[in-house]
Parts: structure tokens; C-alpha cells; sequence
């Protein structure tokens, strides 16, 4: 038997690869015969660069960058082995860099993503790569757009502040300043929403970067204003591209301030990866995130590996930290069996032993699938003959 186990990250819990680890010892448990593939995954949040590097070799160096806040961080830069560089806005502007009591989606910043593709740009690549997943702004990418020149005025002529908040005064972008860059920039996202509306990058995700209600319709009114200036000033229309409103906007801001293409960064990875490859050879694949819910069916690492289970007619099955879909809609997803740690074996004890709750939440998964393979042979075998 041949098992491919290609999942992402528990997000502030487990890296992908720590996941893999788990599954395949609990896959063990079940078929102790079988031969394991291991494809830890990323979709354009944090992982991204550890992901592309497995795939495809390389190395990373260190370059200290503006958090969302306004303070330092260190963040890496990816090389591949090929030249291509590759970045996460996640390790300079992300959510997991600001503490839950100061998070501020009216004020925080990209900056630090700008300052990281300009360390990438340093090293003359054919190509960057920007995960742009895990963001903790809200600002349509202006901040990492101002690492390049790129000037944001009021109606006075004065520069604005930083963060998304401030882009409803937005009536002016200037680019007599701007500093080009010769690499193709290509933003890997996590996401396809739109920059604008119910599922756009304001009022489907501003709340979980610490957003009321008052500010969510600012931040989209802000972005309404940034799209219209774009079109008006750069002569980009980003307000329904696919992609445009992940991490906070920076897709609509890749295209319209680097001239990017954008890219589901799951099927970027999975590419990289050779993943379709080996799940069409494969016996069964097992794969999962922190939490499988609506959001993970716009794009979502768990989502593209069902998908490609399902054209290769293989079984796929998802050990998740909470599972919110119903029975129904994993169902529907392509998963032939799921299940979540907090709903199976609860909060507490998922707390105390993230991978060893996910080796068992594997093994009793996989022992039921087999448990009631074998009850159906043996169900079939029991049918009385009729002969004619």
C-alpha cells in the first residue's frame, strides 16, 4: 500500500511538516506495510517559503523588515535552487507577529512585505514569489507599495498614514517615484475572493484581524476608494479580480503596484511538489489543517488535495483541528471520511499533545475505513446465491 500525506500547517500550533509526522506514524498504526509519501503543504500563508524549499531546494537568509506595528522583525528570503526567490507577507506583516490585544486592522501596516521582496529584488531573480496569506493588514498592499516609491496623498497633497484605515482620505497615488523591478513578481494566494464585497478582503476577513463592525466598513470603504484610485491613477482595474483581496488586499496591490500575476498558492505548491504525481499512484491520501470551514473552500490547501484525489480516483480522507463543515458539505469537498480533534477528543487534550492527538485522531480514522471495508467483504461473502 502506498499512502501520500500531504497537509497544512495547524495554524500557531504545528508547521506542515511536524503534521505529515504525525499522520504517517498513525497511519503506521493501521498498515504497518504501507510505503509513505510525505508532501507537507502551504498555500501562500505561513509555510509558504519552508514549502517551495522542500520542493525545490535551496536556502534562506535573514533581513530584518517593519512588522505590522511599525517594529522590527526578522523574516526570511528563499532562494531555490533555479534563482527563484520567494517570500511570506505572513513573516513581516502577519497576524501571528501582533498579540490578540493589540491587534489594529485600521493601522497596520505591509511595509515590511515591500521591504522583503526589495531584499529579494537585491539578488536580480527571474522571478519572486509572494505568499500572500496570514496577513494582519488591511491596506490593499500600499505599505509594501511605499518600499518602492509608491506615494499615497490626501486632497491637501500630504502623504497619509500608514494602515487601511486611512484610505477613505485616499484622493491621489503617486508614482514620479517609483522604483521599478525588473523580476516577474507572482503573488501566491490563499484565497480567490475579491478585494470588495461580502466575501472581499474587508468584510469577510477584517474581524478575525481584530476588526468591529465600524471598522470592517471603513476598511471596505477604504478599499472602494484605493480600487477606484488604482484605475483612475495606475489605469489597473483590481476590484473583481480573483485573488485581489487576499492578505488584507496585497493582491489587488501586487498587481496594480509590481505588476504581478496572481496564482492560487496551493496549485503553485502542489506543482512544485510533483503532488498530482504521487497522489495518482497512491493507495489513499490523507491531508488537514487547524480548521475546515467555508474560508477552506475557496482555495485551502485540505480543498486542492481532495480535488486532485478526486481526479486521480484515489480515497481522500482529513484530520483537522476543528471541523465546521458538515457531514454534507466534506462530503461534497471530495473527503471519503474527516474528522476534527476538538470535536473528537476535545480542547484540552489537543492542548497538551497537538501531534500525538493527531497520530490518534489518524489511526482512528484509517481503522474505521478499514473495520468497515472488511464488515462490507464480509457482508457480501454472507448473500444467499440464487440460481436459475
Amino acid at each position: 500500500m502506498r499512502i501520500v500525506v500531504a497537509p497544512d500547517k495547524f495554524k500557531g500550533t504545528l508547521d506542515a511538516v511536524e503534521v505529515a509526522e504525525a499522520m504517517m506514524r498513525g497511519a503506521r498504526a493501521v498498515h504497518p506495510e504501507a510505503s509513505f509519501v510525505l508532501r507537507p503543504m502551504a498555500d501562500g500563508g505561513e509555510g509558504t517559503v519552508s514549502a517551495l524549499l522542500a520542493a525545490r531546494g535551496g536556502r534562506t537568509t535573514t533581513h530584518t523588515v517593519t512588522d505590522p506595528l511599525g517594529s522590527k522583525v526578522h523574516a526570511e528570503v528563499g532562494v531555490m535552487e533555479d534563482g527563484t526567490a520567494c517570500v511570506e507577507m505572513a513573516a513581516a506583516s502577519g497576524l501571528q507577529l501582533v498579540s490578540t490585544s493589540h491587534r489594529d486592522p485600521l493601522a497596520a501596516r505591509s511595509d515590511g512585505t515591500g521591504e522583503l521582496v526589495a531584499a529579494a529584488a537585491e539578488r536580480v531573480p527571474e522571478r519572486i514569489i509572494v505568499g500572500i496569506g496570514g496577513s494582519a493588514t488591511v491596506d490593499g498592499g500600499t505599505g509594501a507599495a511605499r518600499a518602492f516609491g509608491w506615494r499615497f496623498l490626501d486632497d491637501s497633497g500630504d502623504e497619509l498614514p500608514p494602515g487601511g484605515g486611512a484610505l477613505v482620505d485616499l484622493a491621489r497615488i503617486d508614482a514620479s517615484s517609483v522604483r521599478t523591478i525588473e523580476a516577474e513578481v507572482v503573488g501566491a494566494c490563499d484565497v480567490d475572493s475579491p478585494l470588495l464585497g461580502p466575501v472581499g478582503a474587508a468584510r469577510r476577513f477584517a474581524r478575525q484581524k481584530g476588526a468591529d463592525q465600524d471598522a470592517v466598513e471603513r476598511l471596505e470603504a477604504g478599499l472602494a476608494c484605493l480600487a477606484e484610485r488604482i484605475r483612475e491613477d495606475v489605469g489597473v482595474d483590481v476590484a473583481s479580480i480573483p485573488g485581489a483581496g487576499a492578505g488584507g488586499g496585497m493582491g489587488a496591490g501586487l498587481v496594480a503596484f509590481f505588476g504581478g500575476e496572481l496564482r492560487s498558492g496551493f496549485d503553485l505548491i502542489a506543482r512544485s511538489s510533483e503532488l498530482a504525481g504521487a497522489i495518482e499512484s497512491a493507495d489513499l491520501v490523507i491531508t488537514g489543517e487547524g480548521r475546515l470551514d467555508a474560508q477552506s473552500l475557496r482555495g485551502k490547501v485540505p480543498i486542492g488535495v481532495a480535488n486532485l484525489a478526486r481526479a486521480a480516483k484515489t480515497k481522500c480522507f482529513a484530520v483537522v483541528g476543528d471541523l465546521e463543515l458538515e457531514r454534507g458539505e466534506w462530503r461534497a469537498a471530495g473527503f471519503e471520511l474527516a474528522v476534527g480533534l476538538l470535536q473528537s477528543g476535545g480542547h484540552d487534550a489537543v492542548q497538551r499533545d497537538p501531534a500525538g492527538a493527531i497520530e490518534s485522531a489518524t489511526t482512528g480514522l484509517l481503522r474505521h475505513q478499514r473495520d468497515t471495508r472488511a464488515g462490507r467483504r464480509v457482508r457480501e461473502r454472507r448473500r444467499p446465491r440464487i440460481l436459475f
